[in-house]
């Protein structure tokens, strides 16, 4: 099973994080500020999902991959990766709680930890960093 789903996507030590929200709220944005911190592009603005072993694995749109929106400057080209486990998904919709617990969604299938966070903040990055510490799924 498979799907594309409007969300950028990230990977840190091979373990993907998926970061969702509307048009505006800053996942590209988060998602260049990770790349800087050493994460690696998987897919920016839009992912494929597939469901593969019971694991949700993520990949690049063809036309878009390794490619950056960088508002202000322009698309710009990133080395990336593909087939990349999913280990959480950062939600920049809902409102982020100042303790919260961790909650779960499931896409095609498969559930996944998310967690809230404000893109903007200038700590986004490294929170971002800890949730996946924290809440993500761990894979051998």
């Amino acid at each position: 099973m498979t799907e594309t789903i409007h969300a950028s996507c990230a990977a840190i030590d091979r373990r993907g994080m998926l970061i969702s929200g509307a048009s505006g709220r800053g996942k590209s944005d988060l998602l260049l500020r990770l790349l800087d911190r050493g994460a690696v592009l998987v897919s920016d603005d839009y992912t494929c999902l597939a469901a593969q072993d019971g694991r949700l694995l993520a990949s690049p749109p063809q036309n878009i991959a390794g490619r950056i929106e960088v508002r202000g400057v322009g698309i710009v080209g990133r080395p990336f990766v593909e087939a990349v486990p999913i280990a959480l998904l950062i939600d920049l919709d809902a409102a982020p709680e100042r303790l919260p617990e961790c909650r779960t969604t499931t896409l095609i299938g498969i559930s996944v930890p998310v967690i809230a966070l404000s893109a903007l903040e200038p700590s986004a990055p490294i929170k971002v960093e800890a949730a996946l510490h924290l809440h993500g799924l761990a894979f051998p």
